[in-house]
């Protein structure tokens, strides 16, 4: 396997689940009002919960039921209302970076997407490229949680009520969709 093949293919795979809108883009997006460094934190945590699915992902694939994920919609789809409500209401940003960081790992390692993108492109991608894949896919997260929040600090501060609200109903709409999702495979 060409090395650079898999590096940049390791990268628009980690673009792949960084990248799009949800519930960590959505905070990063609001902590980076702040600053950029709030934001980048806040990717940091969800770029640790990714670090951890990665290697569970790798040395347990073959023994995950699709029947443990109902727990992780239920309490996922509960957290995204709960940060949801928590966006609305807040008044000033008081979250240090460890904070942020904390805040990005809670919300993403209960994230069914992120499980959900793990135990099908995640085994996917292991299955074809192994271990190889690891540096490029994390530097391309890390690709976005630095260059995201830039931006958003940027053009963020006179935005800082669209921001608030594009924030409340991403987190409200997939802390529904979630708990929808649980419903659903409860039913199944």
């Amino acid at each position: 396997m060409n090395i650079f093949y898999a590096f940049g293919l390791g990268i628009v795979m980690g673009l792949s689940i960084a990248a799009p809108p949800g519930p960590i883009n959505a905070m990063m997006a609001h902590e980076s009002i702040r600053s950029s460094l709030h934001g980048t934190a806040v990717g940091a945590g969800a770029m640790t919960a990714d670090f951890i699915f990665f290697w569970l992902t790798y040395f347990f694939k073959s023994i995950i039921p699709s029947s443990a994920l109902i727990f992780f919609y239920f309490i996922g789809g509960a957290y995204m209302l709960y940060l949801a409500y928590g966006v609305l209401k807040i008044k000033g940003f008081k979250a240090t970076i460890k904070g942020s960081y904390v805040k990005g790992l809670t919300t993403a390692i209960v994230n069914p997407y992120q499980i959900s993108w793990w135990l099908t492109f995640g085994i996917s991608m292991l299955q074809q490229f192994s271990v190889f894949i690891a540096p490029g896919f994390f530097t391309g997260i890390v690709i976005w949680i630095f260059s995201f929040p830039m931006i958003i600090n940027k053009i963020g501060e006179r935005y800082v009520i669209g921001v608030k609200i594009f924030s409340f109903i991403v987190l409200l709409a997939f802390g529904i969709y979630i708990l929808y999702q649980g419903i659903y495979a409860l039913k199944i």
